[in-house]
């Protein structure tokens, strides 16, 4: 299966600003990639331009060893060429045709013999847990059900990329937990090359080997799953993925630890180092980084608990530290009620601090800065090079 490599790849409506802004992006052969980032961050043209249904502004996209689309070679491949499979949001059965006949369907326009569609589509069928429902039209099978037959039409054309755009959207949050769990496997069975588009960071983060996460059209950071969540490049990175999401609280530098009232937090890494004591930076601190405990201490900072919120398997408890509202995650005290006062205790946190500007404060010194440089790149660096294009086009 071919990585496929976009180079400068930039797309604009008429009217508005870039949808994608230079983006560099390289997906690994065999990965489950997803696109993840808000409505609007450019994550469904991205995947667009991929498939030839939209073309780019500018830039170069490669899939394997064949360039599909480059502006200056004046070079775009048509989608069907591209050795792809698409599949929507929108189920786009056909209501009139068994589940047998709309697996098929591109089979027979690709005029392919009859024993070898039947192998096919049975082979597939079984695969996706769908062969007892061939002979159904598609209006008598469940949503879940729909969603496979869907998979399977484009898989029974063998495509060298699978492109899924929300397919999930539509399901209901049990149908949702199965068919995660179901690409999943379909992805180590076959060894596809995926990109996957979504807005549902439990989605991404449950099923992907990558996730490029974008926001307003640019590449914020491309890393694997937990390596994001663990180690986001910017502010906005770290507040995105988690659930609950992150807690950011504004501190002081002092001797080696980030103090934020009274609240102290040992921070480990070169960038901490780097920063003069007296700076104010603001650290991130995952629910599960915070405990809470009934007796004071060095480091510790008086809280009230706002409110008490068990899930079953946890507990969370938010509690306001200053102006800050923060949640916490701990299961150990399960009698502590809402008005009580406790003392909050911080984990040590090596890579979530971050600038004035939002950027992590581990990438701007040290072994870090050149691939968090460019896994987050800020707004100042993209304006110039917007200004040095349009001095060239002039």
């Amino acid at each position: 299966m071919p990585a496929i490599v976009l180079r400068q790849v930039t797309k604009r409506f008429a009217g508005g600003p870039p949808a994608v802004r230079d983006l560099d992006l390289t997906i690994p052969d065999a990965s489950f990639t997803t696109l993840l980032g808000p409505s609007g961050c450019g994550k469904t043209t991205t995947l667009r331009m991929i498939a030839g249904l939209e073309l780019p502004t500018d830039g170069e996209i490669d899939i394997g060893e064949r360039n599909v689309f480059s502006l200056a070679q004046g070079r775009s491949l048509a989608p069907a060429k591209r050795g792809l499979g698409l599949v929507f949001q929108s189920y786009a059965l056909w209501p009139h045709l068994s589940v047998r006949q709309n697996i098929a369907f591109g089979l027979e326009v690709q005029k392919v013999n009859r024993a070898e569609t039947k192998r096919r589509v049975e082979a597939v069928a079984e695969s996706l847990q769908i062969d007892a429902y061939l002979e159904r039209y598609t209006s008598e099978l469940s949503g879940g059900q729909q969603q496979r037959v869907a998979i399977a039409r484009v898989l029974v054309m063998r495509p060298d990329v699978l492109l899924l755009d929300e397919p999930l959207s539509n399901l209901d949050a049990k149908l949702r937990m199965d068919m995660r769990a179901e690409l999943k496997r379909l992805h180590a069975e076959t060894g596809a090359t995926v990109i996957y588009v979504t807005h549902d960071q439990l989605e991404a983060l449950t099923m992907s080997t990558h996730i490029a996460l974008m926001r307003d059209g640019v590449l914020q950071q491309f890393a694997p799953p937990l390596e994001l969540y663990a180690q986001p490049a910017n502010r906005f990175a770290a507040d995105f993925l988690g659930n609950p999401r992150i807690n950011l609280l504004e501190g002081v530098v002092e001797a080696g630890a980030i103090v934020s009232h009274g609240l102290r937090v040992q921070v480990g890494g070169d960038g901490v180092l780097a920063a003069r004591p007296g700076e104010r930076l603001t650290i991130g601190l995952r629910a599960e980084e915070l405990r809470l405990e009934r007796e004071g201490g060095s480091g510790r900072a008086a809280v009230r608990i706002l409110s008490v919120l068990p899930t079953g398997a946890d507990w969370y408890y938010r509690v306001g530290l200053g102006d800050a509202v923060l949640t916490v995650r701990d299961d150990r005290h399960p009698d502590l009620r809402e008005g009580e006062q406790v003392w909050l205790v911080a984990a040590p946190n090596p890579l979530k601090v971050f600038d004035e500007a939002g950027r992590s404060r581990t990438a701007l010194s040290g072994r870090d800065a050149p691939a968090a440089a460019a896994q987050a790149p800020g707004p100042a660096p993209i304006e110039r090079r917007e200004s040095e294009r349009e001095e060239a086009r002039a």
